[in-house]
């Protein structure tokens, strides 16, 4: 008996031991390597790619209709506009993948490149013998057959320059002298690039995209709401000092009532809008691309879609332009870093600010500024270097951390 009873106690002691204590410890070491690394979201860049696809569908679509009569009357076939665009498209899309897959990081690198070329490019726009005029406006280079317009690439360079700028001097976002100085003097030479050219519309959205960036990356409301103010001004001065453009902004209040010369553009697009009604007269089926409109394939093309596509397909296009939007704002609110969320705010604003731009111009809801829908109206510049954009904001929602981390 004794034996039996010394026996149990000699086996419970190896049951003490760290065994425990080990177990617990695995756990919260695999809890602290997840929640720190940035996950891919998938549902971000992939619907923002479908918008962009739906889009690019669209523009090809509405380019050949709306250009038919145009390409047969000037150059004998009707499909010679749309051949350029599908070009423009593929190289875009080119683009458009080669930016989304490339770190978005590595731009800050190419900004000097970017700024600097930009400048030169201007600068030899205004050059006799050197720029292409078509219109009355020196904005091109190139040849007649291909040109570039370096106004577009403009607007890049200064959105990449001015989102490096707000995040490098995070801690000095205070001080104007560190931050709003260089970029607004920055931003006002290529503005006057831009403008003599002569190119409002494009001169307003360039400001548009950095007053965005300042707002985002933190820059006191009393300057800006100055710097709106004094930029109100100048506008309208401006506006004033050419004939041209105050009859623009006069007439888009009542186009009717000077049908025959300042309204007569904006009152056909009108005239166009009107008559799709709901359903449209039908795809390839509007009579104001038969020499009533101008520019019906480019500036004026989304006249053409409320005429062959009624209200069901401007409401379609705006709603993408809306769910643009919102991708891009989600995006920029979920991005890894400073610059990341600069970069997402400014495509995002540079897009749709475009895109209401050319919509209120049709619409006699804003006047003519000669700007064009995005990945919508005809164009190769401004469609490749949109799509450059767009890719960057692609790689920023690859990159975008879920709601979870």
């Amino acid at each position: 008996m004794p034996t039996d009873t010394a026996t149990p106690t000699v086996k419970r002691a190896p049951r003490r031991g760290p065994a425990a204590p080990a177990k617990t410890a695995r756990k919260p070491a695999g809890k602290r390597v997840r929640p720190v690394e940035p996950t891919v979201d998938d549902t971000g860049w992939v619907l923002l790619a479908a918008i962009v696809a739906m889009l690019c569908t669209i523009g090809l679509m509405m380019v050949l209709s709306a250009s038919s009569v145009e390409a047969l009357r000037s150059y004998g076939g009707a499909w010679v506009f749309f051949t350029r665009q599908v070009m423009w498209v593929a190289i875009g899309a080119a683009v458009l993948v080669g930016a989304a897959l490339a770190d978005y990081h590595h731009w800050r690198r190419a900004v000097p490149f970017l700024l600097g070329g930009s400048f030169v490019m201007l600068v030899l726009v205004l050059v006799p013998g050197v720029g292409i005029t078509a219109g009355g406006s020196s904005r091109w280079l190139g040849t007649p057959s291909f040109r570039i317009q370096p106004s577009e690439l403009a607007k890049l360079a200064i959105l990449l320059f001015g989102a490096d700028l707000l995040a490098r001097r995070v801690d000095l976002v205070s001080d104007w002298r560190s931050v709003m100085r260089p970029l607004l003097v920055t931003t006002g030479l290529l503005a006057v690039l831009v403008l003599v050219q002569p190119d409002m519309g494009t001169t307003l959205l360039i400001f548009f995209i950095v007053f965005v960036l300042m707002f985002v990356g933190g820059v006191r409301l009393v300057p800006m709401a100055t710097l709106g103010t004094v930029g109100s001004v100048v506008s309208v001065v401006l506006a004033k000092v050419e004939g041209y453009r105050w009859e623009r902004v006069s007439s888009f209040r009542d186009p009717f009532g000077d049908f025959q010369n300042t309204g007569y553009q904006v009152a056909q697009s009108l005239v166009a809008l009107g008559t799709g009604h709901v359903g449209g007269v039908g795809l390839g089926a509007s009579r104001a691309k038969w020499g009533f409109l101008p520019n019906a394939h480019t500036d004026f093309i989304f006249a053409i879609v409320g005429e062959e596509l009624g209200l069901i397909g401007t409401f379609g296009v705006v709603g993408l332009f809306v769910a643009f939007a919102v991708v891009g704002v989600r995006t920029a609110l979920r991005a890894p870093d400073r610059f990341g969320a600069l970069l997402a705010a400014g495509v995002t604003a540079w897009v749709c600010g475009q895109a209401f731009v050319n919509m209120g111009a049709v619409t006699s809801l804003l006047p003519v500024t000669g700007v064009p829908l995005p990945f919508v109206s005809f164009g190769g510049s401004s469609l490749v270097v949109t799509m450059a954009a767009t890719g960057i904001l692609l790689n920023v929602a690859r990159q975008a951390r879920r709601a979870s981390t």
